[in-house]
């Protein structure tokens, strides 16, 4: 290894090193390391690792403070979502763009559904039907799923949990957008489990085991509850 902090990145790194008793050979140091080296020789070491952690963690630090400077200057300090593409802007900085292959397509995907006569899957399927695709693969409703969630198609962006309002164009309206988030919600909230009976005290009755809810259900003509997790069977 050429030096300190290039082999460790943590602490935990030089225990894992250390238990495993092993020597090490710091070329650029001109220096190895091992149990039987001296205590000063050791101390020294032990003072570089955590030099080396303090590095690393302070380049993690910076990038953080530098792309949350990115985000309050209103560009998206990150890798493009489908619908656009990272460019060099006029300032040296990284943005966003709308792909000219892919924007018309995330366009589609709120309009067809904010018209609210689409769930996900059949609005999935009806586009791949008619050729509409992502970067050269074909819709699948995960992907469709995330992309109808996302803000940053209005203008604005999340980021690092807070909102920014962003410099780049957006593809669809915020008014789009707010229709589609309350259709996904209504949709979910709906998306229950569909259950042949109704049971008397459903939702309170708990296993006197391990203090899970059980479910109630018919079989062979009986009634059981069974613990949602992965308890043993309770028969009443």
């Amino acid at each position: 290894m050429e030096k300190t902090d290039r082999l460790y990145r943590n602490v935990k790194d030089y225990a894992t090193l250390d238990e495993l008793d092993v020597e090490i050979h710091l070329v650029k140091e001109n220096e190895v390391i091992s149990r039987q080296s001296r205590s000063s020789q050791q101390f020294v070491h032990g003072i570089k690792v955590l030099v080396a952690r303090n590095y690393s963690l302070n380049v993690a630090e910076e990038t953080v403070k530098g792309l949350t400077e990115k985000a309050r200057a209103g560009i998206y300090p990150s890798y493009a979502p489908a619908g656009y593409r990272n460019v060099d802007g006029p300032n040296g900085k990284r943005i966003i763009v709308p792909d000219p292959d892919a924007a018309s397509v995330v366009t589609e995907l709120f309009g067809r559904f904010g018209a609210g006569r689409h769930s996900v899957r059949a609005l999935v399927k009806e586009l791949n039907a008619e050729g509409f695709s992502l970067r050269g693969r074909k819709l699948n409703s995960s992907v469709v799923h995330q992309i109808l969630r996302k803000r940053i198609y209005t203008g604005d962006f999340d980021w690092n949990g807070t909102t920014y309002a962003g410099t780049h164009q957006p593809l669809v309206t915020r008014e789009c957008w707010q229709r589609v988030q309350e259709l996904l919600d209504a949709r979910a909230e709906n998306k229950t489990r569909k259950v042949k009976h109704e049971f008397a005290y459903k939702g309170t009755v708990r296993c006197g085991h391990c203090g899970c809810i059980l479910v109630g259900e018919i079989k062979k003509g009986r009634l059981r509850w069974t613990p949602k997790v992965g308890q043993n069977l309770a028969v009443f």
